[in-house]
This record gives C-alpha cells, sequence and structure tokens, in this order.
C-alpha cells in the first residue's frame, strides 16, 4: 500500500515538473514591425525648348544675335531689349533664356530668365597664357547705334565663346530653320491687307525654304525699293551678316517684309510708310551682284511673297 501510494507520488512530481517546463518555454508570438517605406514622388518633366516657345521664352544658340532672333520671332529688337531688361543688346550668352513675347498684362520682367543649371561636371580650368589679355571695353550709348553702321557688322551682338580661335571665314547667318514649319491660318485683318510688287526687274531666284526664304529681283544700282505695304519701320540697319543694308517694315501683328542689300536707306526706325514709297535704293551690300532680296514673314515665319504680290 505504501508502495503504490509512493508510486502515485512520484507520477504527481514528474507531472508537475513537466508542466511547469512546457510552461516557461511558451513565448508569446513576436509581431515584425518595418519603419514605413518612403515614397518618392517622380521627377518633375523637364522642359524642353518647344515648352518654352509655347510660352513665349527662346533659349540662345551658339552664333545668335539679338536682331535675329527678334527677326525670326517677328518682334522689334528694341522690345526685346525691353521685355528682359538687356543692360547691352550685344551681351547674350549661349543658353540664356529670353521673352520672345510680351508678357501677360504688360507686365515687364525683372530680370533676363537663366538656363537650368547642369549637371555635367565642370570642365577643367585652360592653361594659363602669357600673352597679354583682350581689352573689354565698357557699355555706352552708342552701342545701340553700333548695330545700325555698316562696320557694327562685324560687332554684332554674338554670344560669348569660352575664346577666340582663328577660323576659316563663315558663311552668312540664316535666319530660320531649314525644316518646313506650318504658320497659323491669316487673319481677317491681314486678308485685307493691300500688296505691291517692292521694284521692278526680274526673278532670278524663287522662294524655297531650305535655301531661299524670300525672292531675288535683279536690277541696277540705285534703282527705288518701295515698301510692298503699308506699315512702320521696324529695322533699319546692317546687323544681320548675309543681309547687307536691311530694312524690315512691319504691316500688322503677325506679317512683315524685309528688303535686303540696299546700297542706301531712306527711311528710320519707327517711320510710318505707304504702300509704295520709296524706302531704300538697290545695290549689291553683302552680296555679289545688285540684285533685292525680298522676304515676307509671318509670325517671324519666311513664306512664299508670290502667294501675297500681285500677278505681273
Amino acid at each position: 500500500m505504501s508502495m503504490t501510494k509512493n508510486s502515485s507520488l512520484l507520477l504527481l512530481t514528474l507531472s508537475l515538473g513537466l508542466l511547469s517546463a512546457c510552461t516557461s518555454t511558451v513565448q508569446a508570438p513576436v509581431e515584425e514591425r518595418l519603419p514605413p517605406l518612403a515614397v518618392s514622388k517622380p521627377p518633375a518633366p523637364e522642359e524642353t525648348p518647344k515648352d518654352r516657345d509655347e510660352r513665349g521664352l527662346y533659349t540662345v544658340k551658339k552664333g545668335d544675335t539679338l536682331i535675329r532672333i527678334a527677326l525670326e520671332h517677328g518682334q522689334n529688337y528694341r522690345d526685346l531689349v525691353a521685355w528682359n531688361n538687356l543692360a547691352n543688346p550685344n551681351d547674350i550668352k549661349v543658353d540664356q533664356v529670353l521673352r520672345v513675347a510680351p508678357p501677360e498684362n504688360g507686365v515687364q520682367t525683372s530680370s533676363v530668365a537663366m538656363p537650368p543649371e547642369t549637371r555635367t561636371p565642370p570642365a577643367p580650368p585652360p592653361p594659363k597664357k602669357n600673352g597679354p589679355k583682350g581689352d573689354k571695353k565698357p557699355y555706352s550709348e552708342s552701342s545701340l547705334a553700333d548695330l545700325q553702321r555698316p562696320e557694327g557688322a562685324e560687332r554684332e551682338g554674338r554670344a560669348e565663346k569660352p575664346e577666340r580661335a582663328e577660323k576659316p571665314a563663315e558663311k552668312p547667318v540664316q535666319l530660320a530653320s531649314t525644316q518646313p514649319s506650318a504658320v497659323a491660318p491669316l487673319s481677317a485683318e491681314d486678308k485685307e491687307l493691300s500688296w505691291m510688287w517692292p521694284s521692278e526687274g526680274r526673278v532670278v531666284a524663287h522662294f524655297d525654304e531650305g535655301k531661299n526664304k524670300g525672292i531675288d529681283i535683279a536690277g541696277r544700282a540705285g534703282q527705288h525699293v518701295l515698301a510692298a505695304g503699308a506699315g512702320k519701320v521696324m529695322y533699319a540697319g546692317s546687323g544681320i551678316r548675309g543681309y547687307g543694308n536691311l530694312v524690315i517694315v512691319k504691316h500688322s501683328n503677325s506679317l512683315l517684309s524685309a528688303y535686303a542689300h540696299n546700297r542706301s536707306i531712306l527711311v528710320k526706325e519707327g517711320q510710318s510708310v505707304n504702300k509704295g514709297q520709296t524706302i531704300a535704293e538697290m545695290g549689291d551690300s553683302d552680296t555679289d551682284t545688285v540684285k533685292l532680296h525680298f522676304e515676307i514673314r509671318q509670325q517671324g515665319k519666311p513664306v512664299d511673297p508670290s502667294k501675297f504680290l500681285p500677278n505681273r
């Protein structure tokens, strides 16, 4: 009897020991908490030149001049000076962003927009030179007048280059892209404009957007060059290489005409002219023969003058 009792106590003791061991080894489940994932926003799309053109902005390219940019966008270069607060119209830089359309609500921009910062590593500094440094002339009141003198063609406002190196003679600067470009339909006001031939003579070169931005009319030195339509003189000078003594007349908000290679100019900027009024004398400035190069531009883009001039 005592043997049985002892056996029962022993079994009870072992059972309690096993139960205690099991209880001590059971652990509460561990809930794993990870830090929240950082949600990154997609990078903003990079602004393209087309976007800038649609917003009335233009990025300066190598070889650009302010007058050339103004002509390509159908604007007066003096307006570009005002819209961009340019202290010196001869000093524009590659990749500089300029406003080429009137500011909204007539509000003038406070400063010239500069290009976005590039991510390319900076170029190593050029080797030092022991030669004398070139003199830089300060800006003066006569700088704008330089754009209108024949000798000013060599000092036109080209974008600055890192250094000046001798190179072969350059071809005349083209005033517009050689790629065909669509233009908006003429407005009712433009359709009512009356046109005439700017000079008598044989057409020796016809319009070809890839090669010739207008037509060339042969003639004799001193022959009268007439305003093809009524308007206001937007430019009179020799500031664009390849055009010689040039007159530009604005006829509406979207149409202008250009008269190049003149021997002399008989009108001034800002002057109103009538259709058929003599504005220049035919010559051979910046070309090899006496002729008149005549262009019509719609919103700055060259268009075929034969679509505007009467048959003859």
